[in-house]
């Protein structure tokens, strides 16, 4: 593993920043959506968008893109954000979310926008469908492989898939069907990322329905389990590449994140999951996000 240079670091977190700032004024001009969860992701986001991902934004259906699937489509303002900053469409178009006729709707819609692999809304279904195209993928390259007769071990498949999931959508009897589907099928070409910020929109997650221990259920079902600061990206990166170098089983990474991280007034606080600043509150955040991009800047 190589480890991550100071100064990519550094223009990954004022571009994780940028992203933030971002949220907040799409959300505020939208009057509706979600607030803690993209805020939360925006370091994943950033590091997926601007580093990780092969991807081409000037050719969203390249053939041999990565697949990312975000099955909590609620938090989709974070992944329109990265779009945005990563060259898929224009910046100012963010200021449309949620309007009438917009490409940018509350939830992902796959036709509206080019660069979105799914439609994505119900919880619980992201995994599902990640699962049936990394199954997919090693169908077609075993069929392409010279040797077909060795079936999916002579089969390479250049691109991964890339399932991006909330941990309260674990509460969900279909997600864990696709765990066992993964699992059972040893999907190495599949990577499970969870949003660990233990919230949902009724408070904790372990008082609404616990989900520990999450590292182990999945390791019952034959998952390599990484856990990992959603909020480092060294952490982020080198579990990446930890997944490239499993041959049998699907991973699953684990990355604990704070909810609403960047806006301390969100920060930890269950009740922006499903809220959004009003336009003062919006100036407000904006200002403290400004502010940590100057300590960025100036390396404090």
């Amino acid at each position: 593993m190589h480890p991550l240079h100071p100064d990519k670091i550094k223009e990954l977190e004022l571009k994780a920043n940028a992203i933030r700032q971002s949220i907040i004024e799409m959300l505020v001009a939208a009057g509706s959506g979600h607030t803690a969860g993209p805020l939360g992701m925006a370091d994943v986001f950033t590091a997926f968008y601007f580093y990780i991902l092969d991807h081409d934004p000037s050719n969203p259906n390249w053939a041999g893109r990565d697949r990312l699937i975000l099955s909590n489509g609620h938090i989709v303002p974070v992944r329109y954000a990265a779009m945005a900053h990563a060259g898929y469409f224009p910046v100012e178009e963010l200021l449309t979310l949620r309007k009438f006729g917009s490409r940018l709707q509350g939830h992902p819609e796959r036709l509206r926008l080019p660069g979105l692999e799914t439609t994505s809304g119900p919880l619980g279904s992201g995994l599902g469908q990640a699962c049936g195209i990394a199954y997919g993928a090693r169908m077609d390259a075993s069929a392409r492989s010279p040797r077909p007769e060795l079936g999916t071990k002579a089969a390479q498949v250049k691109w991964r898939t890339y399932c991006f999931l909330s941990d309260a959508e674990h509460q969900e009897g279909n997600h864990w069907e696709s765990v066992m589907f993964a699992g059972k099928n040893k999907l190495a070409n599949l990577t499970a990322l969870v949003d660990r910020n233990y919230i949902q929109i009724d408070g904790s997650t372990e008082e609404v329905m616990p989900l520990e221990s999450l590292a182990k259920k999945y390791e019952a079902f034959n998952w390599q389990v990484l856990e990992i600061n959603g909020h480092d990206f060294s952490e982020i990166v080198g579990a990446v590449e930890r997944t490239r170098e499993e041959v049998s089983r699907p991973t699953v990474i684990i990355a604990h994140t704070i909810p609403g991280k960047g806006v301390s007034e969100i920060e930890f606080n269950y009740t922006w999951h499903g809220m959004v600043p009003k336009p003062e509150e919006a100036k407000k955040f904006l200002s403290e996000l400004r502010t940590l991009r100057g300590k960025i800047n100036n390396d404090e």
